[in-house]
């Protein structure tokens, strides 16, 4: 096989050295980025296989997996989220076992000139790559599925199941469209270099470097299966036979009848004090592992973190902000004035499925816990937090870079002439095709099926519009900075003021708009790994589609099985003890759909309801980079300025609920000690062997989860009866403290 490369004079083989700062980058021999030319190779062998059998059996194989366990994993207690590292890791070692076994013989499709082999040689680098994309798309998910949670498991309505479906593939494919229209900036550009894929080039390369087993020691894929081992053989146990050991507070088993003690003992709904766990699942269910986050992003968030549920929720909760302490301390359900759960069947049209202002003006305004309240705010300032520091600490590279990025359009870096000396483009008839038929699919998927979703045509277009307006500015900063804006707020607060009192309107306008444009810059980030790992453009095209139709009908058909098939699925108060079933994802969103759509933004946070406060958070978040940005301007020699990372401390208590206390202890705990400690102290061993135990660790927990099911759990059995079966050791953690207030199961105050 040859191997190209490409230099711009046949004489000189070093690499020309090009500085952002210049006016163009005239054929050049390497990309103007440095971090790009430090970590991609300006080689390309064109005729090494790429979309092979072992790329569909293995590719398929993990998005099946992983489209499956997460989804699974997402209605349970602890929400864990199986990444594709885990596909990456173990599709190595199968594709070389593949290579070895395989019959190398070529198979000739009758009455065409086509003809393939099973094995066409060694697996190769691009195949690995590919097989990883095809993982990635079953990892991340379908958003729209919450909202058929919701339906049926919340607001126990029916939908039709191919109104389901065509909501659930119409959201995952619309990206492809915003991805054609934009791929010329944004991929082909050299000056939008997508970070984050440097991590994933960098990974395939030491696969695919030749490894030596050290001395007394276990090669990458030894020591990934026994920590799977491990890992399955131990979830057994909090998974199972001791499932409270996934929250131990040892206040609450000290004072067991002190409501003050269970809410700061509580690691599930109180502060956490004194609260550990022993499961991974607890510690990797909501934030992800912790072993896969830099130092510094750790140490931030754990600083927002302790500043929020030790400074700044206290403080709220106890001078009775909001009538706090007519509601739990902390909880994501809401609630009407007298403190029960707010009943909003009494504020439905039966028929309409809207709300009816009379029955809710006789009713109550709608409450939440102040812990709720405020992380709403924390999601406002996160919003506008984002776009600040964004301006102020990289608006002046980033907008060089969509200068150079505009100027060097015709121009390219030795990456974009590789691709197009060597492989066909993609045409934009495709994007376009899919674009056209899924924004069709939308249409029909809203206005037909008796309009079960509730958002009108206009609505829907709309929702296209904004995804497509905010696309291309977005995703500039994401392929120079790595952080993407959502617009899962923005996009609430337009539909909640234009069309009020409909939920599934509102999650489904949310939906449209928000998860369109991240599964567009989610393609395009791809596109971009393919044209640093020289993958035929498409095959690539190929390959996404392909794995998001896979995951999208495991995700679709895995939810609506267990939607189905397990009795009380989500209702807390009808599920037998020990039942993992809780879907606390799930109950945020049901309980925004209530927010946001039912009673609406106008009375929730303007002066007819009764958070108007709220929006504070807004200029609060806008404001507060500035300071650090004036610090780090003031001391340029302090470099440790400038890792104050205000949007990440913001982001470190965003996510309770549903998270608790006790998940973020546990994340910091290991996080720190693996990326701080081991990392200073252990260097090569964290180098070597980190992001593989991370993997291994998941993977353990999430195969246990899903054999516990199947030979125990899908026939009622959820653990043996004993005192370890409870997982919550603090059940007054949750009782109001205000005098009269009545709630099951707690004393009431005079």
């Amino acid at each position: 096989m040859a191997e190209v490369v490409i230099h711009n004079d046949p004489e000189e083989k070093h690499h020309s050295k090009v500085s952002v700062e210049g006016d163009n980058i005239d054929e050049v021999d390497d990309s103007p980025i440095e971090q790009v030319k430090l970590t991609v190779p300006i080689t390309d062998d064109p005729n090494q296989p790429a979309l092979t059998f072992r790329t569909w059996v293995l590719g398929i194989l993990s998005c099946v997996v992983l489209s499956f366990v997460n989804q699974f994993f997402s209605y349970r207690s602890n929400p864990l989220s199986v990444g594709s590292m885990s596909a990456q890791i173990v599709a190595f070692p199968l594709g070389k076992f593949m290579a070895a076994t395989l019959p190398t013989k070529h198979f000739h499709i009758p009455m065409t000139n086509w003809h393939f082999t099973l094995n066409p040689g060694p697996f190769t680098l691009k195949e690995h790559a590919l097989i990883t994309i095809f993982a990635s798309a079953g990892s991340s998910g379908v958003y729209a599925i919450g909202i058929i949670n919701i339906v049926k498991a919340f607001y126990h309505r029916s939908i039709h199941p191919l109104a389901a479906f065509m909501l659930a593939i119409s959201t995952q494919m619309l990206g492809y469209g915003w991805a054609g229209v934009f791929r010329r900036y944004l991929v082909e550009s050299p000056y939008m270099w997508w970070p984050s894929n440097l991590v994933q080039v960098s990974l395939f390369r030491a696969f695919h470097e030749k490894e030596k087993r050290p001395k007394e020691g276990l090669t990458r894929l030894q020591f990934f299966l026994m920590v799977f081992a491990a890992s399955f053989a131990y979830y057994a146990i909090p998974g199972y036979l001791f499932q409270a050991i996934s929250s131990i507070s040892i206040i609450c088993l000290i004072y067991k009848n002190s409501i003050l003690a269970h809410q700061i003992g509580s690691g599930t709904t109180g502060l956490g004090i004194g609260s550990f766990a022993l499961d991974w699942n607890t510690v990797a269910g909501f934030l992800g592992s912790p072993l896969a986050s830099p130092a510094f992003a750790l140490i931030n968030m754990l600083v927002g973190f302790v500043a929020f549920i030790y400074i700044v929720l206290p403080l709220f909760y106890w001078n009775n902000v909001f009538d706090a302490k007519r509601f739990p301390f902390i909880s994501s359900h809401t609630f009407d004035f007298t403190g029960q759960k707010y009943n909003v069947t009494r504020i439905l049209n039966v028929k309409t499925f809207d709300i009816d202002m009379e029955s809710y003006q006789n009713y109550s305004k709608l409450y939440l816990s102040i812990t709720f309240a405020l992380v709403y705010g924390l999601n406002f300032a996160s919003l506008t937090s984002s776009i600040s520091h964004v301006i102020l600490f990289h608006g002046k590279t980033i907008y060089q870079m969509w200068k150079k990025a505009k100027k060097s359009l015709g121009e390219e870096d030795v990456h974009t002439r590789i691709m197009k000396k060597n492989y066909e483009r993609v045409p934009q008839w495709w994007f376009i095709t899919i674009l056209v038929l899924m924004t069709i699919m939308s249409l029909i998927t809203c206005e037909g099926f008796g309009k079960q979703l509730q958002l009108p045509w206009w609505g829907v277009l709309m929702s296209l519009g904004i995804a497509l307006v905010f696309t291309l500015p977005v995703g500039v900063i994401q392929a120079t900075n790595m952080q993407q804006i959502g617009l899962n707020v923005i996009t609430e607060l337009i539909i909640g003021y234009l069309y009020p009192g409909k939920p599934l309107a509102n999650v489904t306008f949310k939906t449209y708009g928000y998860i369109s444009m991240t599964q567009a810059l989610s393609f395009i980030g791809d596109f971009k790994l393919g044209h640093y790992m020289k993958i035929p453009p498409k095959s690539m095209f190929i390959v996404q589609l392909a794995s998001t139709i896979v995951a999208s009908v495991v995700s679709f058909g895995t939810a609506w099985w267990l939607l189905t098939s397990i009795d009380h699925i989500c209702d807390t108060s009808r599920l037998p003890a020990g039942s993992p079933w809780t879907c606390p994802n799930d109950d945020i969103f049901y309980n925004a759909s209530i927010i946001w759509g039912v009673v609406g933004p106008a009375r929730m946070f303007t002066k007819k309801g009764i958070y108007i406060a709220m929006n504070w958070f807004f200029l609060i978040g806008f404001l507060a980079p500035v300071p650090v940005w004036l610090l780090s301007r003031k001391f340029p020699q302090h470099k440790w300025i400038e890792l104050i990372h205000i949007p990440l401390i913001i982001a470190g208590a965003n996510n309770i609920p549903p998270a608790g206390s006790v998940n973020l202890i546990m994340w910091g705990i290991v996080g720190i000690f693996f990326n701080v400690y081991v990392y200073t102290k252990f260097k090569k061993w964290w180098a070597r062997h980190t992001y593989i135990l991370s993997a291994a660790l998941d993977a353990g927990v999430a195969f246990m989860g899903v054999a516990l099911y199947f030979t125990l759990q899908s026939y009622g059995v959820y653990g043996p009866k004993w005192w370890g079966l409870e997982s919550n050791q603090c059940p007054l953690a949750s009782c109001p403290t205000a005098p009269g207030v009545v709630a099951k199961g707690c004393p009431v105050l005079n």
